[in-house]
């Protein structure tokens, strides 16, 4: 059982005073910062604040807590430390991506995307129709919003070079089987981008065994700064054109990043990977099994909210109602404007959201007007009992 004192306790946001009383469940858009990432941010800001790597101490600290946090992160997600990118976002991350296989794909050759997924990992593929380069739409259930991985077999050819998806989506919320989806994908000779924003904040997965050339989430969703982390592959990290500066292109890390990364926050995110190996410490398990320690904790929160809200009159539940199955993202679209129900929520001390959240095609696949939207509760594995029961008591009132 995952100790939520100690958890809480690891979160400064927990003893602010602006934030007593008040239960965080936007986390989708942006999770609390840990204390590890914040004290490292500070330090650097007071300490090694000067381009780093040069041949004084203030450089040299600030090069290598870079590295560190590179090599950290890649230790959690299985992957060699060159094959970890930073960047300002994930869409801008994605975006850079985009034009590297602009340059690498001939026109007439394809990409699958999803009507499931983030605008992220969808609009940026999408534009490169516009240079000749065919886009397939691998399509959601209409009524459950599930991704079948038997409705891709048909979109793949000897044409197709890359297929795009979501590990979860930030609406649907079902998690989808990313190793059955990449095989079918490499089996078809096409490279696989999976968009992880919405999964790792539930648990980092094991990228190298997963087998996806791509994996992208943001750090700011994963107790850390407001920066894009990027899992490139070597073997298709080295085979898509640079764009970063010419003198880098040698160095893997560097490819992807045409300017210079923020500093002091990719160091910082080295404070990520000091939480998680914390919380292995205080459970006594290895840090590759933090994974199911957070998740065990989320679903057994999640199946009384799913319960509470799946059968309520005039309030429509996205995605799958078993908690195992999906993440703690949940999307409720209603009979009246998203973001009425989540002001009236905050009335309740409940921090909500409401509106698409750059969800746009997946809400219209769905029938969901993206002007009405759908009202967002997201938690992860620092939201205790107590808070989803407010949460719960909170929607009686509301809804």
């Amino acid at each position: 059982m995952l100790d939520i004192d100690f958890v809480r306790g690891q979160f400064p946001a927990f003893a602010e005073e602006g934030l007593a009383g008040q239960a965080h469940f936007e986390n989708a858009g942006g999770s609390y910062a840990c204390a590890p990432v914040i004290d490292r941010l500070t330090r650097f800001y007071h300490d090694r604040k000067v381009q780093p790597y040069g041949p004084f101490g203030a450089a040299e600290r600030a090069g290598a807590e870079m590295d560190e946090a590179r090599a950290r992160l890649a230790g959690l997600l299985g992957v060699e430390t060159d094959e970890v990118s930073f960047g300002p976002s994930t869409t801008q991350n994605a975006y850079v991506l985009a034009q590297a296989f602009r340059q690498f794909l001939s026109p007439g050759e394809a990409i699958v995307v999803t009507n499931q997924d983030h605008e992220a990992n969808s609009g940026p593929w999408r534009r490169l129709e516009e240079e000749g380069i065919e886009i397939r739409e691998w399509k959601i259930d209409p009524e459950t919003g599930h991704l079948d991985p038997a409705a891709l077999d048909p979109l793949l050819d000897e044409k197709v070079r890359l297929v795009c998806f979501p590990h979860c989506s930030n609406v649907v919320g079902e998690i989808n089987p990313v190793v059955e989806i990449t095989a079918r994908a490499h089996a078809a000779g096409a490279f696989v981008c999976v968009d992880g924003v919405s999964y790792a904040p539930h648990g980092f997965p094991e990228v190298g065994a997963m087998g996806a050339d791509i994996y992208l989430f943001s750090a700011y969703k994963t107790y850390g700064p407001h920066q894009g982390i990027m899992v490139i592959r070597r073997a298709l990290g080295e085979a898509l054109p640079n764009q970063g500066h010419f003198f880098n292109g040698d160095t893997l890390y560097k490819r992807f990043t045409p300017a210079g990364p923020d500093h002091a926050q990719v160091a910082a995110c080295a404070g990520i990977a000091d939480y998680v190996e914390a919380l292995a410490a205080h459970h006594e398990i290895g840090a590759g099994c933090v994974h199911d320690l957070m998740r065990a904790h989320e679903t057994r929160l999640l199946q009384p909210l799913l319960d509470a809200v799946a059968d309520r009159p005039g309030v429509r539940l996205l995605g799958p109602r078993d908690a195992a199955s999906r993440a703690p993202t949940v999307a409720l679209a209603l009979t009246r404007p998203a973001l009425e129900a989540a002001t009236a929520l905050a009335d309740h001390g409940i921090m909500a959201g409401g509106g698409d959240f750059y969800a746009v095609r997946p809400l219209q696949a769905l029938g969901v007007d993206p002007e009405r939207g759908v009202l967002r509760l997201s938690f992860v594995h620092y939201t205790s009992e107590d808070e989803v029961a407010r949460l719960i008591a909170a929607l009686d009132a509301v809804l």
